[in-house]
């Protein structure tokens, strides 16, 4: 047993969380939400952040690959370099109750970034991230402007756009960020693909549409 996992109440829920994570990175690339070693995730076990590594290939990682830091981003496990985008992260887990976060350059997600401060409210699932997404001003990856920036967009909300870069999404789960990435992506996608369409303008939800979508959600699914 590492000191790491002597601070956590339960030993195995640091493997096993690890495990977690490079599944859901492996689906980045499976599901195209990403290409190559771009975007990045993690969990939060404790006080400790499991984040995947910065450049190297998700199929590559295995169980003895873990990375692991504390909340002021002090290496506490592993040996390979944390993803660059760990100022990102750990403003997210500081400020929110995230126990999971997804960063992804979805291809259509992305191309809104380019074209608008806010995602149209073109889908009642805007309320599954709390509302309509904001963009986050550009700024250099990896860098503390970056995550304050994703923090204001993130205020209310579950998740962002990235300026000419990406998304941002978390959650109580790593299924639960993930999917709100999906979900996201494929609103921008439905977005891109009404507003193309020559002689026409999408119809829009209002807030209080969406708000009302929101308070339905809530009994949304099984007990």
């Amino acid at each position: 047993m590492t000191a790491t996992e002597d601070r956590i109440a339960d030993p195995g829920e640091i493997p096993r969380t690890w495990a977690d994570v490079v599944t859901t990175a492996r689906r980045t690339t499976s599901e195209g939400l990403v290409v190559g070693t771009s975007g990045n995730v993690s969990a939060r076990v404790g006080d400790v952040v499991l984040v995947t590594p910065s450049g190297v290939p998700y199929d590559r990682l295995g169980p003895g690959d873990a990375v692991g830091v504390d909340l002021d981003g002090r290496q506490v496990l592993g040996e390979l370099t944390p993803t660059s985008e760990l100022p990102m992260h750990l403003a997210v887990y500081r400020a929110t109750d995230a126990r999971a976060i997804v960063h992804t350059h979805a291809v259509h997600a992305t191309a809104v970034s380019t074209l608008v401060d806010e995602l149209p409210l073109v889908h009642y699932m805007a309320a599954a991230l709390g509302g309509p997404v904001r963009v986050a001003p550009y700024a250099l990856y990896g860098t503390e402007e970056l995550a304050g920036h994703l923090l204001a967009a993130l205020d209310g909300r579950t998740g962002a756009l990235l300026r000419n870069h990406g998304t941002v999404t978390y959650g109580s789960t790593l299924d639960q960020a993930y999917d709100r990435t999906a979900q996201l992506e494929w609103m921008c996608r439905l977005w891109l693909t009404a507003a193309t369409v020559p002689g026409h303008t999408p119809t829009l939800l209002t807030g209080a549409q969406v708000a009302e979508v929101a308070g339905k959600l809530r009994g949304y699914g099984q007990r």
